[in-house]
């Protein structure tokens, strides 16, 4: 996996992003991650040879400098960075999995209903420019469920027409193929074609597919924006949604269709099937609840 520095700023960068936590709160989270990152060094452990009662002796020596606020905090920066990186599937395992204090339970991902993306989808035009940009985007995000990272990463030469397939480079430089139905074509094409990437790119060059409107590379930062100005529009609160918000849904739909769930990784790029899992648990909720709504003998 990626060293301690590295993994730090992604998971910072990703509270920033997808969570939209405070500068004091990720100030915070920073000093107490770096605490650990120099326990780790002072120890020579590395975050994947790192085990629970590596966490205890760690936390137990806090305990005894710290006020209790401070090592709550910290319990729940390191679970929350550990949680991250099992996620990314950079953690085989999750050695805060069993902390003394109490878990939280692993927080679901809430994805959009069906309706929901379909709504959300249809409802962009093709009028201008970015209009065109903007519906190949969450088009693309949806039908391949790519983390926000691969997707502005993505240049011209990784997408394949005739093979109906995109190439996408992810964590690691790990490189995976994924389809381009017949849906995301049509909207890749329209805006790739006269009056749109065109149109962005005023007559410069660029190789990366997502252009913002100063012809410049988009940002995940300018994909947050994209995606909550189109849910406004649509009556869709931006706190239900993300760019990441897009990969739940992809997997959470497909599994809900039959997918099998090693498709479902190989389509996501996790590392572990485990990662995926997570998904199996949001179509059960989801199961349960319309079984309760619609079985007729479901209450008695």
């Amino acid at each position: 996996m990626t060293n301690f520095d590295e993994a730090l700023d992604d998971y910072l960068q990703w509270l920033t992003i997808e969570k939209g936590r405070s500068r004091a709160t990720l100030e915070a989270y920073r000093r107490d991650l770096e605490g650990l990152g120099v326990w780790l060094g002072e120890k020579k452990l590395t975050l994947s040879r790192l085990r629970e009662e590596d966490l205890e002796g760690y936390f137990n020596g806090l305990r005894g400098t710290r006020q209790a606020s401070t090592v709550a905090r910290s319990v729940a920066a390191v679970r929350g960075f550990l949680s991250y990186l099992l996620d990314e599937g950079q953690l085989a395992l999750d050695p805060s999995a069993r902390l003394k204090g109490g878990r939280r339970g692993r927080t679901l991902p809430k994805p959009l209903g069906e309706d929901e993306v379909a709504k959300l989808l249809d409802a962009i035009p093709a009028t201008t420019a970015v209009d065109l940009r903007d519906c190949a985007l969450l088009e693309l995000l949806y039908a391949t469920g790519a983390r926000v990272s691969e997707v502005v990463g993505l240049d011209l030469s990784d997408l394949d027409f005739d093979e109906e397939l995109i190439l996408v480079t992810g964590k690691g430089s790990k490189q995976r193929l994924v389809p381009m139905g017949g849906t995301l074509q049509r909207a890749l094409r329209d805006y790739l074609g006269p009056g749109g990437r065109p149109t962005l790119l005023a007559g410069r060059k660029s190789r990366r597919v997502f252009l913002n409107a100063r012809s410049g590379e988009l940002t995940r930062q300018g994909v947050d924006l994209i995606v909550h100005k189109r849910a406004l529009l649509v009556g869709i609160d931006r706190s239900r949604i993300s760019a990441h918000v897009f990969r739940h849904s992809c997997a959470t739909h497909m599994l809900a269709h039959g997918a099998d769930i090693r498709v479902v990784q190989e389509l996501l790029g996790h590392a572990s099937i485990a990662t995926t899992q997570i998904y199996t648990a949001v179509s059960v909720t989801t199961l349960q609840r319309e079984y309760h709504h619609a079985h007729p003998r479901a209450h008695d």
